[in-house]
């Protein structure tokens, strides 16, 4: 069963820990998420598009990502959640952390922190193998086709990774 730390206010591990989505968490309990913005050596974007049968945002686009597992770093999560999710071998990725924010999770108290990485690999789409259990479909785009995505409400977290995908992305 996956275990998740909880962490405090100011992102501290509280040395307690919780089940893997396991509402509602206390108040100023917070666990830990990342995404992992991928970008190839042209700097454009690999995005995946979630299955038709999810509960929560089917068909949605979004980037890799997902929960820290109880003992990992969020480079570690990153780096596990972007290669069960794409199937790339990150060896020589570089992976830089972008920005951090807080999230308090309303009446179910889903409050956490989501950790922004950029995984910077030169890939082709022969190297991406999806986990079909999970994704329906993957994309290599530009900012601008992201942009068209959000603008539609069809790219999940966009609001909030849009100025970091701003910093890094191309026009392409």
């Amino acid at each position: 069963m996956e275990r998740w730390d909880i962490y405090d206010a100011d992102k501290n591990k509280t040395g307690r820990t919780m089940i893997r989505n396991d509402f509602p968490m206390k108040d100023g309990d917070y666990h830990l998420s990342v995404l992992g913005i991928v970008t190839d050596g042209k700097g454009r974007f690999l995005i995946t598009q979630r299955k038709a049968d999810k509960a929560w945002a089917p068909l949605s686009w979004e980037v890799s990502g997902g929960g820290v597992q109880a003992g990992e770093t969020s480079e570690q999560a990153v780096r596990r959640e972007v290669s069960e999710e794409t199937g790339l071998k990150l060896d020589g990725a570089d992976i830089i952390f972008m920005s951090s924010y807080r999230s308090e999770g309303g009446p179910d108290h889903n409050n956490y922190f989501e950790d922004i990485y950029q995984v910077r690999l030169d890939f082709t789409p022969e190297d991406v193998h999806i986990q079909a259990s999970e994704t329906e479909n993957f994309r290599i785009c530009g900012l601008n086709d992201v942009m068209l995505l959000g603008e539609n409400g069809k790219f999940l977290h966009y609001e909030r990774l849009l100025p970091v995908m701003e910093e890094i992305g191309t026009e392409s």
